[in-house]
């Protein structure tokens, strides 16, 4: 269930806010989508009480913050790339850092969500008239 919820979810939000709205005509709408799904495992840290959970949650997330920030200076490819490796990164998540304020069904949930908002970003990026996110570049 929390896949399809994720993934429903990404193209609800990609459809409605991105396309519909126009909030993917500035380049900048799916790099704040990743720092977004990125810091949310923080905010797991600090429900979870953890503070060595918090500081490999912040490490992690300043990765993907990066990834969001040079690819919206270089390239939105890189920023769909990382994406949908967030996504990767949710499935093993419970592996690399124990953190306790992690719902069960999250990572499933989120990765899911990233995976598809990625691939609906290269989608976007493949199109012949480049999509409004590429039309920004």
């Amino acid at each position: 269930m929390a896949l399809l919820v994720g993934v429903a979810l990404a193209l609800a939000v990609a459809l409605f806010i991105g396309r519909w709205a126009r909030f993917d005509r500035d380049r900048c709408f799916y790099p704040t989508v990743l720092i977004v799904v990125a810091s949310v495992y923080e905010l797991f840290a600090v429900m979870g009480g953890s503070v060595q959970a918090l500081g490999l949650e912040s490490a992690a997330a300043a990765l993907f913050v990066a990834a969001s920030v040079i690819g919206f200076r270089t390239s939105l490819w890189l920023v769909a790339v990382a994406l949908a490796g967030h996504g990767v990164f949710d499935f093993f998540h419970a592996r690399l850092i124990a953190n306790p304020g992690v719902p069960v069904w999250w990572p499933t949930f989120c990765g899911s969500y990233d995976v598809a908002a990625g691939a609906y970003m290269a989608w976007l990026l493949l199109r012949p008239d480049g999509g409004a996110a590429k039309a920004a570049a």
